[in-house]
């Protein structure tokens, strides 16, 4: 039992690698907002010191900074803005009516935000939710207005039971939610099954709502079942069969969920997804826990764990035209570079215009609260080269 509960728990996340942006050389200026505190208040300063530029030639958007400043970042991770706290998001927080059910999103601007700068749809992974974004909201607030949404079935959003949880339907729902709330073409930055279906709203050529597209360590698919090759999901293929026969069982999925969903064991889970071990704190645990606790958060685990993969990012892909960055971490122990969806969307930027790819050392599946630093000094620049309205 204890290998099931384990096993279950890894489904926590898990997919296979992508792809990435951009081919022309543009030099941008970051504007690097450092807090100073002075008589213990935090008071905003500028430092225009670095300088970024996105290489055609490699696809690989690189900072002119040294590379013991690059050092400095990681062994620090001193965020220049205070993150958001908690409870304060929870504060913040709306409520939308999608087809009947209740959704949870987050609006955020900026004192300096430009209207013209195109708006951003921060989407979590696998059991998180907007909070999991606390570290980059303020950050990307200062340019752009920023949007954060709890996919039904997660978070502060509803968790009907019976729901027929899919990728597509995440999809319909991050679309209808730039219809209806944001109302301006948007860039949609996703996190593991987040970017998964992320990709799948910008892979619809029906409607022109997507205007640039972020991907952090995208899924391969809903769950471990989108196999594509890679020996190491075939490997442990039977005994995901084996964890879908046994959550389908009412009694055992439920003692399965409870152990999964314990303090120790969400801290463990998220120790071996991280490779920054100090960004794993009583917070983070917090925000995976409390959903968990829910009503209906049961019914949504096993119906997203046993449910049909969806569409893998290979086949959408070649669909998408509009500028895409994507951000990998490379101590994923679930998407890992070197499997053969990674080894894919690796060589992607050589071939397509418009992917880039940046490779972010140390670091593992959830890049933004991971690293979060090392992120926005690759997405800020990005950003500032997509056109305004």
């Amino acid at each position: 039992m204890a290998v099931a509960v384990k096993a279950t728990a890894a489904i926590l996340h898990r997919p296979p690698p992508v792809p990435l942006i951009l081919a022309q050389r543009r030099a941008v200026d970051l504007l690097n907002v450092r807090r100073k505190v002075i008589g213990g208040s935090p008071v905003d300063g500028i430092d225009l010191r670095k300088s970024y530029f996105i290489s055609s030639a490699s696809g690989i958007c690189r900072s002119t900074s040294t590379s013991a400043a690059s050092d400095a970042i990681q062994d620090e991770e001193v965020l220049p803005i205070a993150p958001l706290e908690v409870n304060q998001i929870k504060d913040m927080c709306s409520k939308w009516d999608w087809r009947g059910y209740t959704i949870n999103y987050l609006k955020y601007e900026g004192q300096n935000a430009q209207k013209s700068n195109p708006p951003l749809l921060l989407v979590h992974g696998f059991g998180a939710s907007v909070a999991h974004w606390r570290r980059n909201i303020p950050i990307l607030a200062q340019t752009n207005t920023v949007y954060a949404i709890d996919l039904i079935g997660f978070g502060a959003s509803d968790k009907p039971l019976g729901f027929p949880y899919t990728m597509e339907t995440w999809a319909e729902l991050i679309l209808e939610f730039v219809e209806e709330i944001v109302q301006k073409p948007t860039v949609l930055i996703g996190n593991s099954v987040g970017s998964l279906a992320c990709v799948i709203a910008a892979a619809d050529a029906q409607r022109s709502l997507v205007e640039g597209l972020v991907l952090l360590n995208c899924a391969g698919g809903m769950n471990n079942k989108a196999i594509v090759d890679d020996w190491r999901i075939k490997l442990v293929f039977p005994l995901l069969l084996l964890i879908d026969f046994l959550l389908k069982q009412k009694g055992i999925a439920s003692f399965l969920f409870e152990r999964v969903r314990q303090r120790e064991s969400l801290r463990n889970i998220l120790l071996s997804v991280y490779g920054n071990k100090d960004s794993v704190d009583e917070d983070l645990v917090q925000i995976i826990r409390e959903p968990a606790l829910d009503e209906g958060a049961l019914d949504a685990f096993v119906s997203i764990v046993t449910g049909p993969p969806g569409p893998s990012p290979v086949q959408l892909m070649p669909k998408i035209e509009i500028p895409v960055l994507i951000l990998w971490g490379d101590e994923d122990p679930f998407t890992p570079l070197d499997g053969p969806v990674g080894k894919y969307f690796s060589s992607l930027p050589s071939q397509v215009p418009n992917i880039s790819l940046d490779v972010l050392q140390g670091v593992g599946h959830c890049p933004h609260d991971d690293r979060p630093n090392l992120v926005h000094e690759k997405l800020v620049p990005w950003l500032a080269t997509l056109p305004s309205s």
